[in-house]
């Protein structure tokens, strides 16, 4: 078996909303400036484009991968800038070559995309090593976990991550954390929206978020916050302080990705665990928060860390040092498939960022969606991949060969 096409597949759809989809951002490293921090919005069309009080515009691009057999396999959702990369750095590597062979594939693209270690060439890679995967459980007509060794259970608990729900309005919060409660989960994520430069105010209302949540859904639930990667050390260890009556189950991103002397300060002075890394890359760039006892948690994202064949090879080594990993929660497909075929004291969770997952997975046929709060495993083959034409209003071909 040969692979005979690689193909950009631009989609274009909508989906139908209740009211303004993204309610509040979180914060973000950019926001030590005031004409940022001021901004109520991202910058940015990924999470789609609020066309009127109850429809989002969706456009995004995927991998789709061609073989002489017949077998296909996808990856994706990406951007038009890394569907770019793959047209142009990676698809005369793997046209002619033999799909199953991913790990020479990888290691190909990586040993010839030498400036393509982090950042959108390594989602390019992602996408590409995902597809494979894909492409190679629907060949043998069975699912991807089954390939890793699992099952290791039935399903697996997610907790639920609330990016993009409003933060400010501690009635909202209170009704938003009880309504996912009755859903069933039994963990919970939120995002703080004020970061150092917000003074005392912005601390104040931290701490508020965080006493609201608890309060909503009891002392049994697990809690977890995200800092996304805009606070400093001591900005974190005075939060921390503060908080920590409330029992959070981790602190997470709270510096950015490079400042591992920071990370490891701020573990050596708190109580709470720290999790972090999804926006790392590669086992390389793994290994030094390993090496540095930076991080109790470490959370690669498979379709950015360098696909799901490097989450392994990231996992093998975390496990050794026996610390837990969850991926982050942008690619649940591949994600149930990885967390169920893990130790489940090694990867007790996995994530589902509720609103990003309605996006990314609108276009899919069989979009991976928790049942009182766990994901369970199902027989379709490869990742369950599948494009749901009902779904697609417009589709093109970028950057075609």
């Amino acid at each position: 078996m040969k692979i005979t096409a690689v193909r950009l597949r631009h989609l274009r759809g909508t989906m139908p909303t209740k009211g303004k989809f993204w309610e509040e951002r979180l914060v973000q490293p950019v926001d030590i400036y005031p004409d940022y921090r001021a901004r109520s919005t991202r910058d940015s069309a990924e999470g789609g484009i609020q066309i009127d009080d109850s429809h989002l515009r969706i456009e995004t691009c995927f991998v789709q991968i061609e073989t002489d057999d017949g077998v296909t396999g996808i990856g994706g959702p990406v951007s038009t800038g890394v569907a770019h990369i793959v047209a142009t750095r990676l698809r005369g590597l793997l046209l002619g070559r033999d799909p199953i062979a991913h790990e020479m594939l990888w290691d190909q693209m990586h040993r010839v995309m030498v400036h393509g270690r982090q950042g959108d060439a390594m989602i390019a890679i992602s996408a590409v090593d995902c597809a494979l995967w894909d492409l190679k459980g629907r060949w043998l007509n069975t699912p991807v976990y089954k390939l890793l060794g699992g099952p290791t259970r039935e399903s697996v608990p997610a907790y639920v991550s609330m990016l993009g729900y409003d933060v400010l309005d501690p009635g909202r919060v209170r009704a938003r954390a009880m309504e996912y409660k009755a859903r069933g989960y039994t963990a919970q994520k939120w995002f703080f929206r004020h970061g150092p430069m917000s003074g005392p105010e912005g601390m104040r209302k931290n701490v508020e978020l965080v006493r609201t949540v608890r309060e909503a859904i009891g002392e049994d639930d697990a809690l977890m916050l995200d800092c996304w990667q805009s606070m400093d050390v001591p900005y974190v260890i005075e939060l921390a302080e503060r908080i920590a009556e409330f029992r959070p189950k981790w602190l997470e991103e709270c510096c950015m990705p490079d400042r591992i002397d920071s990370h490891r300060r701020i573990k050596d002075k708190i109580s709470i665990p720290l999790s972090g890394a999804e926006h790392e890359y590669t086992r390389w760039g793994f290994r030094r928060f390993i090496d540095a006892g930076a991080l109790d948690i470490l959370q690669p994202d498979i379709y950015w860390c360098g696909g799901l064949s490097e989450t392994l090879k990231i996992t093998a080594l975390a496990t050794a040092h026996d610390l837990i990993v969850i991926p982050h929660g942008h690619s649940t497909p591949a994600g149930s498939h990885f967390s169920l075929a893990q130790s489940p004291i090694h990867t007790p969770y996995q994530e589902y960022l509720t609103k990003w997952n309605d996006v990314h997975q609108h276009f899919l046929q069989n979009p991976v969606r928790p049942v009182q709060g766990h994901i369970s495993s199902n027989d379709l083959p490869g990742l369950g991949m599948d494009l749901d034409p009902a779904k697609i209003e417009a589709e093109s071909e970028v950057f075609a060969a």
